[in-house]
């Protein structure tokens, strides 16, 4: 098994957002306000307190458009926060449902057949880390079991 780290959205793109800038289907980021815990910031990892604002917008955690690039709405501190750091520790936003889709990558940045799993939360880092021993897979991402939608990536450490 690999060591593996966490890795939040890159601070560019959220600070792409933070000035201004264009979501992934060219659209300007909309304006809520968090009711509570399902609002799980993808540049902190944490999830954003209830009566905050925050931005929700269309994601591509890929380098270029490819069959393979899946898009989805994320959410964002629409007031900047520091960057998830603690990249050995499971992430806040990990931990808030039972489990969930874990699949890997290759440097072609396609699935790799096979890899996707719904996964409890206790067992990311270990199928994670198996994943990340395999010939042929890059990186890992981690999706919502119940909507698809991307939490983060986990990288070899």
């Amino acid at each position: 098994m690999s060591a593996i780290a966490f890795v939040a959205m890159p601070t560019s793109d959220a600070e792409a957002l933070w000035n201004g800038g264009m979501d992934a289907y060219g659209h300007r980021p909309e304006t809520m306000i968090s009711d509570g815990p399902g609002h799980p910031c993808r540049h902190c990892l944490r999830n954003i307190d209830a009566g905050e604002e925050l931005y929700v917008f269309a994601y591509r955690p890929f380098p270029e458009l490819q069959p393979y690039a899946e898009t989805g709405p994320v959410f964002l501190h629409k007031v900047p926060c520091e960057r998830y750091a603690s990249e050995e520790v499971l992430p806040p936003v990990l931990t808030t449902s039972p489990d969930f889709i874990v699949r890997g990558y290759g440097e072609n940045n396609r699935i790799v057949y096979g890899t996707g799993a719904v996964t409890p939360i206790g067992d990311i880092g270990t199928y994670a880390g198996e994943l990340l021993s395999r010939e042929g897979i890059a990186y890992v991402h981690v999706r919502s079991a119940r909507n698809n939608c991307y939490q983060c990536r986990i990288d070899r450490a």
